[in-house]
């Protein structure tokens, strides 16, 4: 039953109901999802690009400040998803969708006007800069929505394919600013540019019509569900489960570094690289988002934990390729080990994100188990619950690697002139990475996500 834009009776696990209308209403609502979700990306990672324009336009800011731009959205953004987990269950999918939209003029706005004053001072550029983190809250309460809409046995598609077309926002936003700051259409002519015809208002203003679009289209189209309503102190009981944390942990090594290398990418191509332009930079984010679905399809396929293992594995191996190619001040090597690096991590991103619920019903079933039908019933519906929250939790603990990468990449070059320290410590991140997912997720004694669907999870 459907009262306004408030569905009451949400069964997709029943087949005839998904059958006859679940997978439209599902299917619509992860459109508008996508959308809403991209132009979050794309303005959470504006600085990636606008931060290497700032000097030409008259800003004079040291390398090391730059990377604090870049960074500090990564940061605001990881502690926005914290909230934004929350929000779906206490005021709707549909409704917080509209209303994390609609905020997105705050960051955009602010940017198009203190961009065309070179006399800002850096805390103020800071705290500008820090309001584009409003974007990164998006993933965490669209991911906790659509894993409402969909079956079980298709949640790690629908959710690798909400949160690709978020990601590809990333690469998104590094084609088309650098390609956009040239012209003044955007800004109708009503701006003045730099002397060397740089609109960098344009990397604001851009989004404007887009915004209003999603806005609108949410509100329109988008619905809410009472069956994915629930108390905070329901969803808090997350932070209770051991398996939040370690998954929260193995998340910023895969999430984490996409994010984190997505936002550093430009600036590190700009200090390493002098001659090179920083446009290219945009494959890297576009293939580590196109490259998340595949993640969750394998892992539907043959387990999240085994794909995640051997993922981290190549993300070690593409580092130390990385590091070599820097030290021989080799462009086209950097660039292959780099973009193979950023394949890892959006595979992991996809298979990771397909572990959390089949851990969270795996559990929920043990404790159910013996309490009969209605107890199994019970059981799936706060597994759904407790997943929802807990994808919102894990994703916002792993974005904190938006920030700590591109820290890491500047206070390297200030200390050593170079990025290898960062990735030294990068690489040794992955390691660890890598043991706790052989150690929680492979072993045969625990829990272990090798099978294709969450039925067939097995201790």
């Amino acid at each position: 039953m459907s009262t306004g834009n408030w569905i009451s009776d949400w069964n997709p696990e029943d087949q005839k109901f998904w059958e006859s209308k679940g997978k439209w209403i599902a299917r619509r609502n992860l459109i508008w999802s996508i959308f809403a979700e991209h132009l979050g990306f794309s303005i959470w990672l504006i600085w990636s690009i606008v931060a290497t324009k700032l000097p030409q336009a008259g800003f004079h800011y040291t390398t090391d400040q730059l990377f604090q731009l870049v960074a500090l959205p990564g940061l605001i953004g990881s502690l926005m998803r914290f909230p934004y987990t929350f929000a779906v269950t206490k005021f709707g999918g549909r409704n917080w969708t509209v209303f994390s939209a609609a905020v997105l003029f705050i960051p955009t706005l602010a940017l198009a006007y203190f961009v065309t004053q070179p006399d800002t001072p850096f805390w103020l550029m800071l705290c500008v800069a820090a309001t584009a983190g409003l974007g990164g809250g998006n993933f965490a309460s669209s991911m906790a929505n659509i894993s409402f809409f969909y079956p079980d046995r298709m949640k790690g598609w629908a959710l690798g394919l909400n949160a690709a077309g978020g990601n590809i926002g990333v690469s998104g936003v590094q084609l088309l600013t650098p390609l956009l700051l040239g012209t003044g259409l955007v800004s109708l002519y009503l701006a003045t540019p730099t002397a060397d015809g740089l609109y960098l208002q344009n990397a604001g203003l851009m989004w404007i019509l887009p915004l209003a679009i999603a806005v609108v289209g949410a509100f329109l189209f988008m619905n809410n569900l009472t069956s994915a309503r629930s108390s905070f102190k329901d969803q808090l009981a997350i932070v209770t489960r051991k398996h939040t944390w370690v998954m929260s942990y193995i998340y910023i090594g895969t999430f984490g570094s996409f994010i984190g290398y997505s936002a550093a990418f430009p600036l590190l191509i700009k200090t390493q690289f002098p001659a090179i332009t920083v446009g290219i930079a945009f494959l890297g984010p576009l293939v580590g988002s196109l490259s998340r679905p595949l993640g969750g399809l394998l892992a539907d396929k043959i387990g999240g934990a085994t794909v995640t293992f051997w993922n981290f594995i190549a993300m070690g191996a593409a580092t130390i390729g990385v590091m070599y190619f820097v030290e021989v001040k080799e462009f086209a090597g950097f660039l292959a080990m780099f973009l193979v690096l950023f394949v890892t991590t959006g595979i992991g991103n996809g298979s990771t994100y397909r572990m959390i619920p089949s851990i969270f019903r795996e559990e929920k079933l043990r404790e159910a188990k013996g309490s009969g039908e209605s107890g199994r019933l019970a059981a799936i519906k706060a597994a759904s619950i407790e997943a929802a929250a807990a994808l919102g939790f894990i994703g916002a603990v792993g974005a904190c690697g938006g920030y700590l990468i591109p820290r890491g990449f500047g206070a390297s070059i200030a200390a050593t002139g170079a990025p290898h320290l960062a990735l030294e410590v990068f690489l040794a991140f992955y390691i660890t990475c890598i043991g706790l997912t052989w150690w929680y997720y492979l072993r045969k004694t625990l829990l272990v996500m090798r099978a294709p669907s969450l039925a067939e999870a097995r201790v």
